[in-house]
């Protein structure tokens, strides 16, 4: 009897966990605020950011820790951010509105990737090393590589959340919005501030080409494929219209810079197959915009890919660059 009993007090006990968890997801139920903080712990969490952080570490681990229960201080444990949102993101009423919070953390999230985690006030200024660039005691590449960390998870949060509809809004209106009235965000000096900057293209790239796969994928394998090029071209069509004048940005040249060649480097090396769907006129205005940006040779591969059609714009380029 006393080893049944003392199952039952187990028992007892892990349903009263329980109980508490799935009670302390209500909240995240009716406030967007809560559900927006959620998301911010998570990206700190994964990314080690903030001298706060319990997960100092970062990772998977961080996110999603190791389940939940009455061991810890005599009570429960923490739960990860991860599961809680897991937990949760079914429920968020109008998750559209994640669109746009996702990309504001991820603009945010950059200049604490570029400074190391320090608080604003403990910053380091930009310096040149003979190891290269650095910001604060964080090297350039080590940055864009948490930055890439930092597109994946967001690109994965908004997958769940919303599926294709919402991947669909971000590339053809959030993404243009941000870049037609990008304010708000910290401003840095001097040479720090270009590197913030690239790092913010670089981001958004990489998040609107992860999104992309995540909906359609890299081949045509999916029917969820068929949409793409449509998306992807509305796109295109406004990367075109800024490259060639007719729109004014707000955004910073350097993001804007960053972001363009990015984007187009990520759909030439990754999903080439994106290239061959679009419209040829098109595929010539962005390319004379990426020659405009002193990317010619970004220009040249994308015309190539496109094949047969293109060949005269290639041999063009090629002459011009020889001569």
């Amino acid at each position: 009897m006393p080893i049944v009993g003392s199952l039952w007090a187990q028992k007892v006990k892990r349903w009263s966990d329980f109980f508490v968890f799935s009670a302390s997801g209500t909240v995240f139920h009716h406030s967007r605020d809560a559900v927006v903080q959620l998301l911010k712990s998570c990206f700190m969490s994964t990314l080690g950011l903030g001298s706060s952080c319990i997960y100092n570490n970062g990772g998977v681990g961080a996110l999603l820790g190791h389940g939940f229960g009455s061991h810890f201080l005599g009570g429960i444990s923490p739960v990860a951010p991860g599961i809680l949102y897991l937990r949760v993101y079914r429920s968020i009423r109008d998750a559209m509105f994640l669109t746009e919070e996702i990309v504001s953390l991820l603009m945010l999230l950059v200049r604490d990737i570029a400074s190391g985690g320090l608080p604003n006030g403990e910053a380091h200024k930009l310096k040149k090393t003979k190891y290269g660039m650095r910001y604060g005691q964080v090297s350039l590449a080590a940055s864009m590589t948490r930055v890439k960390h930092a597109a994946l998870l967001g690109a994965s949060f908004l997958w769940i959340s919303g599926g294709t509809s919402l991947i669909q809004s971000l590339i053809t209106e959030t993404l243009p919005s941000w870049f037609l009235s990008a304010q708000g965000l910290e401003q840095e000096a001097g040479e720090s501030r270009v590197v913030v900057a690239i790092l913010r293209g670089y981001a958004l790239a990489c998040f609107a080409v992860l999104s992309g796969t995540f909906a359609w994928g890299i081949d045509s394998s999916s029917t969820a494929s068929k949409r793409r090029p449509k998306v992807i071209g509305i796109h295109l069509e406004f990367l075109a219209n800024a490259l060639d004048g007719k729109i004014s940005l707000r955004c910073d040249c350097a993001t804007w810079r960053a972001y363009v060649s990015g984007f187009m480097s990520l759909m030439v090396s990754c999903t080439p197959l994106w290239i061959e769907e679009l419209d040829v006129a098109m595929l010539k205005r962005v390319s004379m915009g990426l020659r405009q940006l002193n990317e010619d040779d970004l220009a040249l591969q994308l015309l190539e890919i496109r094949g047969t059609s293109l060949m005269g714009e290639v041999a063009e380029m090629i002459s011009q660059n020889v001569f």
